[in-house]
């Protein structure tokens, strides 16, 4: 036998600045670490159901079959995918980064018959090529990602949802990065199926993955011919442990969804849209200094993510370097680059607990810092009177 001893666990404290997670409010760990009930206890099942009518709130919708999907985020992409993709049906994904090639690797595993519209990383779809295609196939389903992580950009979906029901297609969007960070209005866009995750602007730790289905996907859903290829991610099934049935299917993250409906609360507590403008008001302060310091924002003005943006790293830095004397100086991190974009920038997040005037105001102090220690000449002074200068306006 090893005599090898093992501490109590004392994780560092970090300022958790990247693509998420995000650091969270201490009501929503304090409930994490209330008394464990059974999943089908009485009492959990009035939990689940606060949990249900506020995540309705966030989305901004009346669907009923509105549950947190056990698992992440990409848990909820494929949960929303294979639920309604049957082998054969055609699919029809945007993509303008990483995540939108995710989304095609499972329409493939799903054996759906994909076609692939593209986006330079860092620019929206044309809505006109999505238009075309669209006249081109009698798709099942169109999907899409609203809030890009990997590259920065917020996808308009408004006249993309009135195009695809014109064809008579479920919209099925991926809300990961934006749901509860900027408006997401599920109702009023008649979108089908939205699935996102809890560690960003939810501010939750990661474990789930709110889902919402309209009549029509639930339709499409009921009407399958074949069996979902994944019985975990099975919605019809998981849906029936959520609602009135109360069928066992899995056991229930307790913990998590204690979590879960304390930041829900929050967010319902602080008003979905006065959350949406404090991630642009701080996004705007952000940008300024980002800014003032010489540095170049990925995306152009009218499609950057509040909640993530995306700065190109200088000629002649070193990427790595600078997110590893981030960590180790001040404990912050940020994120590098994904894809064709790995090693070209750096994505920085303010999403949820973290989308603050002291967190931008420190972030830029250090990140000038950091700069001036890898030879760019960056003025931390006048970055965050840039940012001041925001938040006047703002205000």
């Amino acid at each position: 036998m090893s005599s090898r001893q093992y501490h109590d666990l004392q994780p560092p404290t970090r300022l958790l600045l990247g693509p998420g997670p995000s650091n969270v409010d201490p009501r929503v760990l304090r409930a994490m670490a209330a008394p464990l009930l059974g999943h089908l206890d009485p009492e959990f099942l009035k939990i689940m159901d606060e949990t249900k009518q506020l995540l309705q709130y966030a989305f901004q919708t009346e669907n009923y079959f509105t549950l947190p999907v056990s698992g992440t985020g990409s848990a909820g992409m494929e949960a929303a995918l294979c639920s309604v993709i049957q082998p054969g049906d055609k699919v029809l994904v945007g993509t303008i980064g990483y995540f939108g090639a995710r989304i095609c690797e499972i329409v493939a595993r799903c054996r759906g018959q994909l076609t692939r519209i593209d986006a330079q990383w860092g620019t929206p779809l044309d809505q006109q090529q999505l238009h075309d295609a669209l006249k081109q196939g009698d798709y099942r389903v169109v999907a899409l990602v609203h809030a890009e992580t990997s590259t920065g950009v917020l996808q308009p979906l408004e006249e993309i949802s009135r195009m695809v029901h014109e064809h008579n297609a479920l919209f099925l969007v991926d809300a990961v990065t934006s749901l509860g960070g900027c408006p997401l209005k599920v109702d009023d866009w008649s979108l089908d199926v939205v699935y996102s995750g809890t560690q960003k602007c939810v501010g939750s730790p990661p474990g789930l993955a709110p889902i919402t289905f309209s009549a029509r996907a639930e339709q499409v859903m009921n009407s399958r011919e074949s069996p979902v290829q994944s019985w975990y991610l099975d919605m019809s099934l998981v849906r029936q442990y959520w609602g009135q049935e109360r069928f066992y299917h899995h056991t229930a993250p307790i913990s998590m969804c204690y979590a879960l409906r304390e930041a829900l609360r929050l967010l319902y507590e602080e008003g979905i849209e006065t959350r949406w403008c404090r991630h642009e008001t701080n996004y705007r302060a952000l940008a300024a200094g980002l800014q003032a310091l010489g540095l170049q924002l990925l995306v152009s003005e009218p499609y950057r993510l509040p909640s993530l943006t995306t700065v190109s790293v200088p000629a002649g830095i070193d990427d790595a370097r600078v997110r590893g004397r981030l960590l180790q100086d001040y404990n912050i991190e940020i994120g590098g680059g994904l894809g064709e974009l790995k090693g070209r920038i750096w994505r920085i997040g303010l999403m949820g607990f973290n989308s603050s005037r002291t967190v931008v105001l420190t972030f830029l102090a250090a990140l000038a810092a950091t700069l001036n220690a890898e030879s760019f000449p960056a003025c931390a002074k006048e970055a965050v009177q840039a940012a001041e200068r925001a938040y006047s306006t703002a205000a």
